[in-house]
């Protein structure tokens, strides 16, 4: 029988707690949310800033569909590259203080896209090994000699650009902001690194835009590094810009050649364009509302002081991105099933998309939770912790 390997392969994730399903949103993105039919909780968004469902938001969304209609019809390279796109790259650029920036669909295509482009198999790619899967995939579709160093490990990476082959390329590619661990990376000991080994530097702050930096500007620009320091930023706009597609953003001649050669760019139909006129009202707000990352900030420290307080494993995030380490995924599952009888709705994050031992509960904060949200949170913690404890690791 072809393919006798599917039936296989999906009994054995099932055996072992690892198969994942989904469950269907039946109401607006906010932390009220009906998911299944039920009402819940929800600390398991993206939506960092709580502006998916903002009103200036929904309003530009549909002004500009009424004006332009909903699709753009076509890749950019052919007739799909709008006004609002190009108003969107201007702005996106300006803000970032970067030459130019280019729009993607997704996150996973802007990164697939521009690796793949600028490697070639003379070429060496290191990447953190907690580096997002589109990031890994990337460079393993690359055909570059691939490495992966330590998490955060500067002498690991520094150990493995001395061994890259010369007279090729060298690339360094990590998050700004770990999707799983909630940690950042140490972009400015990284860029040192990469002016010492004559290699480019690749942030994917797709978590960190919105969230970090006095403009939400990111991870990259907090730290006062420019594009001679990181030459590929990318960012997605799906999470605190509340929207979707992703950017890469950098100098002309970088913009340039990956119109020409990012397959995931030239191939593709363009994004609505009024997901790109309600992305600019977003991206407004980001930079005048500042009041909607100190309010992240104090629920994100008010919930580590309670947990740290009540021996539940945290990681060293001051990011909205807050794992409470379980290590089973049994265990993780029972946690995330008890949570949901509470009305709280929390994703157990296991392997293989976190390394086996370190099954967690991935908590996500938004700036339209409230104290209070957190502390009924804190309480269901708790009676998980007391139902299933959890021994120090």
């Amino acid at each position: 029988m072809a393919f006798a390997h599917l039936k296989k392969d999906l009994g054995v994730r099932k055996e072992q707690g690892l198969f994942r399903k989904r469950s269907t949103l039946g109401s607006p993105q906010d932390v009220n949310a009906v998911l299944d039919n039920e009402r819940y909780l929800s600390f398991c968004a993206n939506d960092y800033l709580g502006l998916a469902n903002h009103p200036e938001i929904v309003e530009a969304f549909q002004a500009a569909s009424r004006k332009w209609g909903v699709g753009a019809g076509a890749s950019h390279l052919v007739s799909g590259h709008h006004l609002e796109h190009e108003l969107l790259e201007d702005a996106l650029a300006k803000w970032l203080g970067r030459s130019r920036v280019l729009l993607f669909s997704t996150g996973y295509m802007a990164n697939l896209g521009t690796v793949t482009a600028l490697l070639r198999r003379s070429d060496t790619v290191l990447q953190d090994r907690l580096n997002h899967a589109s990031l890994l995939d990337a460079g393993l579709l690359s055909g570059a000699r691939f490495q992966r160093y330590l998490h955060n490990d500067l002498e690991s990476l520094k150990a493995k650009l001395a061994k890259a082959p010369e007279g090729g390329e060298k690339l360094i590619v990590t998050d700004g902001v770990f999707s799983m661990d909630g940690d950042v990376a140490p972009v400015r000991a990284l860029a040192k690194a990469a002016r010492e080994h004559d290699a480019w530097l690749m942030v994917d702050d797709a978590h960190g835009f919105g969230v970090l930096g006095q403009n939400g500007e990111g991870l990259v620009n907090s730290e006062g590094l420019d594009e001679n320091d990181v030459q590929i930023l990318v960012g997605t706009l799906g999470k605190a810009f509340g929207t979707a597609g992703a950017f890469v953003a950098g100098s002309d001649e970088l913009i340039d050649y990956l119109s020409q050669f990012a397959r995931s760019y030239i191939y593709t139909t363009a994004m609505p364009p009024a997901i790109a006129s309600a992305t600019n009202v977003a991206l407004r707000l980001i930079q005048e509302e500042a009041w909607r990352r100190q309010h992240l900030s104090e629920l994100i420290t008010h919930f580590r002081t309670e947990a740290l307080g009540m021996n539940l494993q945290l990681l060293p995030s001051e990011t909205p991105i807050q794992p409470v380490i379980v290590g089973d995924s049994e265990l993780a599952i029972a946690w995330n099933e008890h949570l949901k009888s509470l009305g709280l709705w929390v994703t157990a994050i296991r392997p293989p998309t976190v390394p086996a031992g370190s099954a967690r509960l991935r908590v996500t904060f938004s700036a339209n939770h409230s104290i209070g949200d957190v502390d009924r949170l804190l309480q269901g913690l708790c009676s998980c912790l007391q139902r299933w404890p959890v021994e120090a690791g």
